[in-house]
């Protein structure tokens, strides 16, 4: 069912116009449902709004009260008329078509005074609140926007090639913005509400969603999504981004094919997640692989693929399912691969089990600014579990387990490069041993502010892994990916 008057918090409707419906009059015949309004009433007069423009740069005047007044009438006098039930039958497509047809009935009947651009801005307006996510259909739309931030009502932010701009797009007011969020946490069996206001979520194409709403957030719900491209990068479209080079790219393509263990490190934003849907394409596709992730995101095109996800408590605090459960439980469904989508806590520790007791092959992702400080935090998470090893025990569990480190980061202007392909050694003494096979140096800048470096060799001849790229005969492909780095970097 489509929400009453957009106020209830598990509605479809995008919320907050609740003003009440006029009075009921005759309707025209149609092949729609019969409308009901009233006949009398003064013609609202909206003020011209020009239609939402595809630049960023440029912003839309913000939409009056009269605006949504206008709206909250054409709108109250849909939801009376529309039959829902019929309306969840059609596709989406069809189903637009009918809020269209109902729509310009209302409009032609209450006689408002609209141009034609006025209208249509209006009628995408409505099917949006109705089908969609209300003001951030525009914005999903758009393929070249990497996060949405919406920080209350009145202010949302974009990031478009690494920058973070204000978009002109607006909530009328907060309870229309935490309507919307509860639509979206809603489709996934989750919540967002008084008692339980922190909630993690995806859309339908897999965005990662957090909600945060009051009373912590003080102005209002805070709505981030992180948007999944509809084309899924890969390694040669990183390389044509200047994100790594050929050569690092091949060696990563050995690492993922020759079932090292692997983390990827980096900050907030660098890329980890798509950095792991790439190394996973080249598992081949008769493994078996069982991901464990806090929201659903990886993407996984091999057929064997099974898709785990935590749970939250219900309302009860009862029924939590953490991530160390998915992880312990993995181990018992004959995984060949076990990808972890983001590692925070004790489930480091079975991760780390896993790696080193025959699941070779296994990744996951930690948020660390270089290999050593990744090393660090799955030592301190280790610890946070409540684990009383010796911290020697710790370090050679983990220089056991871990094969290759991949280090991600974004630079100051906005770009994304992988910055190191780092080994594990082993240990020596209490120390755990790591060497870089490649690394990423910044030269300068050029006039426009982007940042210049290259992708170096360091030389070191045969990797550590090298036994294990001959055994599955890619040791040719190996050595000729060093060598040619390693004349490149003399040049």
């Amino acid at each position: 069912m489509f929400g009453k008057r957009g106020n209830e918090g598990s509605g479809k409707v995008g919320g907050a116009i609740a003003p009440p419906p006029p009075a009921p009059a005759a309707a025209p015949a149609a092949s729609s449902p019969s409308i009901l309004v009233e006949p009398s009433r003064e013609p609202a007069r909206q003020q011209v709004t020009p239609p939402p423009m595809q630049t960023p740069q440029r912003k839309r005047p913000v939409r009056t009260d009269e605006y949504y007044d206008t709206k909250a009438q054409v709108f109250s006098a849909l939801i009376d008329t529309i039959d829902l039930s019929q309306l969840s039958k059609l596709d989406g497509e069809s189903a637009r078509e009918e809020i269209r047809d109902i729509v310009n009935d209302i409009i032609t009947i209450k006689n408002f005074a609209m141009s034609i651009s006025e209208q249509e801005e209006l009628l995408e307006d409505i099917c949006n609140d109705v089908l969609g996510y209300g003001p951030l259909e525009p914005l999903l739309a758009r393929d070249d926007i990497a996060d949405i931030m919406v920080n209350g009502a009145g202010q949302t932010f974009i990031e478009v090639g690494g920058k973070t701009i204000e978009s002109e797009i607006r909530f009328r007011d907060n309870a229309q913005l935490l309507s919307i969020c509860q639509r979206i946490v809603s489709q996934v069996g989750r919540r967002v509400d008084e008692s339980s206001p922190i909630c993690d979520a995806r859309l339908p194409d897999g965005s990662r969603v957090n909600v945060i709403a009051p009373p912590l957030s003080i102005d209002g719900p805070a709505l981030t999504i992180r948007k999944f491209k509809k084309d899924k990068l890969t390694l040669d479209q990183l390389v044509r981004f200047g994100a790594i080079t050929p050569e690092g790219a091949t060696v990563l393509q050995i690492i993922g094919r020759v079932r090292c263990n692997v983390v990827i490190s980096g900050g907030t934003g660098s890329g980890k997640t798509t950095l792991l849907n790439c190394l996973t394409n080249y598992i081949d596709r008769d493994e078996r692989v069982i991901t464990c992730e806090d929201t659903a995101e990886l993407q996984l095109q091999q057929p064997h693929v099974v898709r785990l996800e935590t749970r939250p408590p219900n309302i009860e605090g009862e029924g939590e399912i953490t991530m160390r459960d998915l992880v312990k439980n993995c181990l018992r469904m004959r995984p060949e691969r076990i990808i972890v989508g983001e590692v925070r806590g004790p489930e480091v520790f079975d991760l780390l089990q896993a790696m080193n007791t025959g699941h070779d092959g296994s990744m996951g992702t930690i948020h660390a600014n270089t290999p050593r400080e990744c090393l660090s935090r799955i030592e301190s998470m280790i610890a946070m579990g409540g684990f009383t090893l010796p911290a020697k025990t710790v370090r050679e569990i983990i220089s056991s387990s871990v094969d290759v480190i991949v280090q991600a980061a974004r630079l100051r202007d906005g770009s994304r490069r992988i910055t190191q392909i780092t080994e594990v050694i082993g240990m020596e003494g209490d120390v755990i041993i790591t060497q870089d096979l490649m690394r990423y140096e910044i030269e300068g800048e050029d006039a426009g502010g982007r940042l210049i470096g290259r992708h170096m060799s360091t030389g070191i001849g045969k990797p550590h892994f090298w036994d294990r790229a001959r055994y599955f005969n890619e040791e040719k492909r190996l050595a000729a990916a060093l060598d040619a780095m390693e004349a490149k970097t003399k040049e």
